[in-house]
């Protein structure tokens, strides 16, 4: 059949839509009717006499807040299963939770006492600071070495020299009760999706929500359930930190060789068996990465989770925020990125522990294979009773304490006194010329042409099927009358995410040019991951005051590394005989870069940028505590009025967001891969 023939027979409807195959002359077309019609909207209202064009009425918009609400109220206080009351079932789940963490909570920070109140008398001491520190540097030799111990016992020595001790303790009894309630229930969630395919399918959409909406949701209903307290914080933070060891498990076990489950068969493995001593530890060092996104995640949470009850070192940074003391808010964040670095060596020096390792700790006798738990044990008896004469050796004396605090202000001082006029003019070129044109170009795009322009897009890049959930997902949006707060949502995410690509890709490139450069920028990525993210707002603040452009820069902050990292990755995995073909012919380097390189590596270059929008988003709802009049500031306002309405549909809202930017740019960067043939 000939090429004629074929078009022939192509039917008329998909030859009418032949055009949105022409990426220049779609994307071009439809920035240029998008800019149009967003500058023109109100002459188009005022003409048509048409106020529906640019707000969506409200007698269309259905009652999705004070739904949700009454149905929270119905679940909180009328639902039952079985008889069982919901809110008995939410108690019983407290209960659960509070013991254990009340009794870490009495080994680290207040003793074992007895009796309530002002009438409570201590029966046991807290563990002392000496014997916290040996302990942590015991576990640091056990899991590899020397270096291990020594990076484990500065660190919180730091906590007990800067003044962070007794804050750091109660942040840390919260990532022993959170870290291995959600990674235990994320292995066999995971588990559970491996070996049942509708779970998984199942599965998928939710941890997508859970993984998008915005931490700030999560508080409103849980904190309308669980009530005010540690306990609503630890499910706030479990739920949180949850999804990324399902998927990591679900990852790791499709990992797994065939030959070590075939081998696992022929030797007559019972399925339980086949699971959990051959896949799960064949699968360990994957499933320890998940492990240490979970803390990762749980120390992030400790500073949002204390607006619930949280005490540690979040409530101390929440607090500085709010009092804007500088110095402060900088020492407690300093903290909670030290146990961060401690935690995170920890969690990945325990996943590559050798088989020779193991070995050699296992030889000798009972002393001497257990010499590390036999000198902790002897540490904290011996520190225990000679605490109670030498209160230096229970408690960090407090003349000993290093304060910073003032250092920080002065610094923050020096540079606002001495470099105000340049960060204010750079402030006001970058609102000037940058961010004042892209808000007008949003927010001014009405919502018939938003929804209809996310719908073309959705079948350009993925089909009809990609195209019909952009739609709905847009259309929920509108629905719910948030149309202005999304618009906005999207100005201030897209501005940050293109000014941390236009800085984090070349990053990347600099990272994978030569190994100085590499560890010279891992540092400093390092650096800014362990970062939490309430502790980007502090400088960022007192530099640039509140608004807009200091969240812009919060924002980029944050979310700057998956741009390095993925741009790093994408040059690294080029083959270098496609490299080697272009040097024959005679490329220059800027060559290499432009015709070679960038052109195959755009792929990982829209996960990363995937990556980045996910951070921003996950950033832009904590900003609204700086001034922004975005779907943040609704779910900010729902959770200081207890609203659960209100917070689940702004919540879900900015969900939306974050399922339509990823979907779009996995479909993309899909296509790339296939017109490659690298699919």
């Amino acid at each position: 059949m000939s090429v004629l023939d074929q078009d022939l027979k192509t039917p008329i409807r998909l030859r009418s839509l032949t055009w949105l195959r022409a990426p220049w002359l779609f994307w071009g077309g439809l920035l240029i009717l998008t800019w149009a019609v967003s500058h023109y909207a109100f002459d188009i209202y005022r003409a048509l006499d048409a106020r529906w064009i640019i707000r969506f009425p409200a007698t269309w918009q259905p009652d999705f807040e004070s739904r949700i609400t009454a149905f929270m109220d119905w679940l909180l206080h009328d639902a039952q299963l079985f008889g069982i009351l919901f809110r008995d079932v939410t108690r019983a789940i407290s209960a659960v939770i509070e013991a254990p963490y009340d009794l870490v909570v009495d080994v680290l920070v207040t003793g074992l006492q007895q009796g309530i109140g002002q009438q409570a008398v201590q029966i046991l001491p807290p563990l002392s600071w000496v014997a916290v520190i040996f302990t942590v540097t015991a576990v640091g030799h056990y899991t590899k070495s020397w270096s291990m111990a020594v990076l484990m016992g500065l660190c919180f020595t730091y906590l007990a020299v800067f003044g962070q001790w007794e804050s750091a303790m109660l942040t840390l009894a919260s990532v022993l009760i959170a870290v291995p309630i959600a990674a235990g229930g994320g292995l066999l969630l995971g588990v559970l999706a491996f070996r049942v395919r509708w779970v998984d399918r199942a599965m998928r959409p939710i941890l997508d929500l859970m993984q998008t909406v915005p931490v700030f949701a999560y508080l409103v209903p849980i904190l309308f359930m669980f009530g005010f307290g540690p306990v609503s914080a630890l499910v706030a933070t479990i739920i949180y930190a949850m999804p990324p060891m399902i998927r990591v498990t679900i990852v790791a076990l499709r990992g797994v060789p065939e030959e070590l489950a075939e081998l696992g068969r022929m030797v007559g493995c019972t399925r339980r068996q086949q699971m959990w001593k051959v896949l799960v530890p064949s699968a360990k060092p994957m499933l320890m990465v998940g492990v240490n996104q979970v803390i990762m995640l749980t120390l992030n949470m400790v500073i949002i989770a204390s607006m619930i009850g949280a005490g540690g070192l979040g409530y101390d940074v929440l607090t500085a925020l709010r009092r804007l003391d500088i110095g402060g808010g900088v020492e407690a964040g300093l903290a909670i990125v030290v146990l961060a670095i401690a935690l995170d060596r920890l969690s990945q020096a325990y996943a590559g522990r050798t088989v020779t390792q193991k070995a050699a700790q296992s030889q000798g006798g009972f002393a001497m294979r257990h010499r590390w738990s036999l000198s902790i044990i002897a540490v904290i008896l011996v520190t225990g009773l000679i605490g109670a004469a030498a209160s230096w050796l229970q408690t960090y004396p407090d003349a000993l304490v290093i304060n910073t605090g003032q250092i920080w202000e002065n610094a923050i001082g020096y540079i606002n006194v001495n470099y105000f006029d340049t960060l204010d003019a750079a402030k006001t070129f970058l609102l000037t010329w940058f961010l004042l044109p892209v808000r007008q170009f949003f927010v001014g795009i009405p919502w018939p042409w938003g929804l209809m322009a996310m719908t073309l897009i959705g079948l350009r890049v993925g089909g009809w099927k990609l195209s019909l959930l952009v739609f709905v997902l847009t259309g929920l949006i509108v629905l719910s009358g948030l149309w202005d707060k999304a618009m906005m949502t999207v100005y201030l995410c897209g501005a940050s995410v293109v000014i941390a690509s236009a800085i984090g890709i070349p990053l990347g490139l600099l990272a994978a040019s030569n190994p100085v450069s590499n560890r010279i920028v891992g540092a400093f990525i390092d650096t800014l991951q362990t970062l939490p993210s309430f502790v980007y707002l502090i400088p960022v603040v007192m530099l640039f005051r509140v608004g807009d452009f200091s969240a812009m820069i919060a924002i980029v902050a944050y979310a700057l590394a998956p741009a390095v990292r993925y741009a790093a990755h994408g040059i690294r995995s080029i083959d270098p005989q496609i490299i080697e073909a272009g040097i024959v012919s005679g490329c220059t380097r800027g060559q290499l870069m432009r015709r070679i390189k960038l052109p195959m590596i755009l792929p990982e270059l829209l996960l990363g940028l995937n990556q980045t929008i996910m951070l921003a988003l996950s950033m832009l709802v904590i900003t609204a505590l700086v001034g922004t009049r975005d779907l943040g500031q609704e779910v900010y306002i729902a959770l200081t009025r207890a609203n659960t309405g209100q917070g689940i549909v702004a919540g879900l809202s900015v969900a939306f967001i974050a399922i339509i930017a990823d979907r779009l740019l996995e479909a993309a960067a899909k296509r790339m891969r296939k017109q490659m043939g690298m699919a």
